[in-house]
């Protein structure tokens, strides 16, 4: 076997590798990313079926329920579509109705998005650039559906 010929196997190995190495990367990578969604594209069905995804808008007031042991019920909103979430854990103390949220978790088989994870904002100036482009979405939608009589804000 000439040089040339062992310089170009060791190449092609040294490909074969190289793509492995990068499938295996990207499917650990895929598979622990969580994509933002909005009340609004969760109800047009955009968010993933079987994935874990973060889900955020503002705690509709008067939502919230509390279960038993540590089990809370609320509904987030982004003033256009609205999604039932439940929570089992300590909420931070931050956390309030009227105020944004994000919510960690996947939906479940009955519609509700069960969170393993709750944020809340940090201070009473502050808004997760996602919420408040869901919520500026929202606000958007609704005033078209209320245009076009349909439901009102």
């Amino acid at each position: 076997m000439k040089a040339r010929h062992k310089r170009l196997g060791f190449l092609i190995v040294g490909l074969v590798v190289l793509g492995l190495a990068a499938t295996l990367v990207l499917k650990a990578l895929d598979s622990n990313l969580s994509y933002f969604f909005s009340p609004t594209e969760v109800a047009e069905h955009k968010a993933p079926e079987n994935h874990v995804f973060r889900l955020g808008g503002l705690v509709q007031p008067g939502s919230l329920e509390r279960g038993k042991e540590l089990t809370v019920r609320f509904v987030v909103t982004d003033n256009a579509h609205e999604v039932k979430v439940a929570y089992t854990g300590i909420l931070p103390d931050l956390f309030k109705e009227g105020q944004g949220v994000i919510a960690q978790g996947r939906m479940g088989p009955d519609g509700v998005f069960i969170a393993d994870e709750v944020l809340a904002k940090h201070d009473e100036n502050y808004m997760p650039p996602e919420v408040a482009e869901a919520l500026e979405k929202g606000h958007q939608k609704g005033v078209a559906d209320m245009a076009k009589g349909g439901k009102s804000l």
